[in-house]
């Protein structure tokens, strides 16, 4: 077996090199052993990673006892909620291409053997997956594990709720008590956040693809059984570095449609678009939107974890985790279970006698929520429910336009209902949108709401970027929209450029922008705004200039019971079915039926 090490430290002429492991304290017996780089990136800032030098201990432990000579090396990583809301948040997603490139230099730089990557939150497990594609060096993951769910009352919550409750802070239906109450007790400790955010979803995938074994993406951080997972994975490399067995083994186009389709199975977050995407171009794998398109129509979807269910993470290893959910992918024929794995056994052989133990965190096959799975770049003549993205979504001037937490482009009949965002959403071009970027003819959005930041230099909107021949029913819009160019922009509540029909939808943030701004559309090109209404704290700003009107208003710091807007209970598409009230008359903001 030719080890990479031996380019490092055999021969008279590497005694240099040699004389400084024995610097390090290395005995003859350790460094005549494969070298396993052991890439931690332990934090004492990221709540993901705080318990990860405990893990990474138990990997070195795991690689000793199979005959291997550990060595640490460090990684950063952001943590994203932290990040969020400043000027910090620029520097999650280039994190992720710094930290490939560090493991690739500390990997090369010192001839290690095999890795075993210790990441867990979001940019950082796509990284050194990128990192494992790139170097084509025997690796396996071994994340932190997912964070247990706090507690509100008797409620199980998550960081989700934790937004949630600042909204209901900020609109007088909780007090300063209870909002303290909630920022104390969502997160109880470490972890990835409890939910099926973007490190849980990568954690997960990770399971999926191969790359990490059974487990790894549900276990929770504080179980034993994390601390055993990770003594496995350090024995396990060795195995892998043994037989020579290296990512792009693994990593093949059908382990990637495996993923695809786990994926849309879990409900994972948008962002795993993002990063599969930049995972399977370091791997030489062709997979484009069209690709995630294909596996969303046919894929059916059998979790709702928070934020968009009830149930968490630990719920979902209680009920089997990954492989129950791979096993009745693969009773349907979804599934290739003839590919390798990093366990040197097929995907078939590891979740052989997996079950589903619990169907409310997993539905069964025969009764999903749905029976298509909802991620899409491009939509085109489709439904998209229940669908939900977190996570910030960025396109660079010259990476293209039409960027939305949802949908980016959708063409002719395209339904997106019941779906939310609360990421940023920017584009340095045109039509940014919280849940679509460009709402083209025939396509529709109803009742989803946004509440993360939306900006663009033309056209950005808290639902729509632009909306064209195209409907928008029943939505809300909680987030600040702005424009990030002089001139003429066109930013609006809902839609930048309308030209449609907008009904019964409200919009209770800021608006920003020198030109074309409106609290509901920045530019009414034609078509008719009917029954929508806007914060009162937005002085001077009308609901959108051009086109038709009808029965628009501005309202005060308290919303009163739709049931008093006539409109809202007489229009054709009775838009009362879509909302529920909280609190007593007077009080309050509209929340649509399903929200919780």
């Amino acid at each position: 077996m030719q080890l990479n090490s031996e380019s490092v430290l055999k021969g008279a002429e590497r005694a240099p090199n040699r004389s400084l492991f024995y610097a390090l304290g290395y005995t003859d017996e350790e460094i005549n052993r494969p070298l396993i780089g052991v890439v931690s990136a332990y934090s004492e800032i990221v709540p993901g990673h705080a318990h990860l030098d405990k893990l990474a201990e138990a990997v070195k432990a795991g690689v000793r006892m199979a005959g291997g000579t550990p060595i640490l090396v460090p990684s950063i990583g952001v943590c994203d909620g932290i990040a969020m809301g400043h000027i910090g948040m620029k520097y999650s997603l280039p994190s992720r291409e710094l930290i490939c490139d560090s493991v690739e230099t500390m990997a090369r730089a010192h001839g290690f053997d095999g890795l075993v990557l210790v990441p867990n939150c979001d940019k950082i497990v796509p990284g050194m997956l990128m990192a494992a594609a790139r170097l084509n060096i025997p690796s396996i993951v071994v994340s932190g594990g997912p964070m247990l769910s706090g507690r509100q009352g008797t409620r199980h919550v998550s960081l989700s709720q934790m937004f949630e409750a600042v909204g209901s802070y900020k609109a007088g239906i909780i007090g300063e008590d209870v909002l303290d109450d909630y920022t104390k007790n969502t997160c109880p400790g470490c972890g990835s956040c409890s939910g099926m955010y973007t490190a849980n979803s990568m954690n997960c995938l990770c399971e999926a693809i191969g790359m990490a074994l059974p487990g790894n993406g549900t276990i929770p951080a504080v179980y034993a059984a994390r601390t055993q997972l990770a003594k496995h994975a350090g024995m396990r490399i060795m195995d892998l570095v043994r037989d020579g067995v290296r990512p792009r083994d693994i990593l093949t186009p059908a382990a990637f449609r495996n993923a695809l389709a786990t994926d849309m199975a879990l409900g994972c977050s948008s962002n795993s678009v993002l990063h599969l995407l930049a995972i399977a171009n370091e791997a030489d794998v062709p997979m484009s939107l069209e690709t995630f398109n294909e596996m969303s129509a046919k894929v059916p979807n059998f979790c709702h974890l928070a934020p968009a269910g009830p149930t968490h993470i630990e719920d979902l290893y209680a009920a089997g985790g990954v492989p129950a959910v791979m096993a009745q992918l693969a009773g349907l024929g979804l599934l290739d279970t003839s590919l390798p794995t990093v366990t040197g056994k097929t995907v078939g052989e590891n979740i052989a006698g997996a079950q589903n133990r619990d169907t409310n965190a997993i539905r069964p096959a025969d009764d999903p929520y749905s029976k298509t799975g909802g991620i899409a770049g491009q939509a085109d003549d489709c439904q998209i429910a229940d669908c939900y993205n977190t996570g910030d979504l960025v396109l660079p001037w010259g990476a293209g336009d039409n960027n939305g937490g949802i949908a980016g482009l959708t063409y002719n009949a395209t339904l997106i209902t019941r779906c939310y965002n609360t990421g940023t959403v920017t584009v340095e071009g045109s039509q940014a949108g919280g849940i679509c970027g460009q709402l083209n003819a025939g396509a529709t959005i109803s009742s989803c709401y946004n509440a993360g930041k939306v900006g663009a230099k033309w056209n950005s909107g808290g639902i729509a970027g632009q909306s064209t021949d195209a409907e928008i029913i029943a939505c809300h819009n909680d987030g600040l929209i702005e424009s990030q160019t002089s001139g003429w922009a066109g930013a609006g509540g809902i839609c930048g450029f309308h030209k449609g029909t907008i009904t019964a939808c409200y919009h209770i943030g800021q608006v920003t922008g020198d030109s074309a701004i409106g609290a509901i559309v920045g530019e009414h090109n034609s078509g008719n705004i009917s029954y929508c209404y806007w914060n009162g704290d937005l002085e001077g700003i009308p609901a959108g200039g051009g086109g038709s009107q009808t029965g628009n208003a501005k309202f005060g710091a308290a919303w009163p019971q739709p049931s008093t807007h006539e409109a809202w209970r007489t229009t054709a598409d009775t838009p009362a079915a879509y909302w529920r009230t909280l609190g007593s008359a007077g009080g309050g903001y509209p929340k649509l039926a399903w929200e919780k």
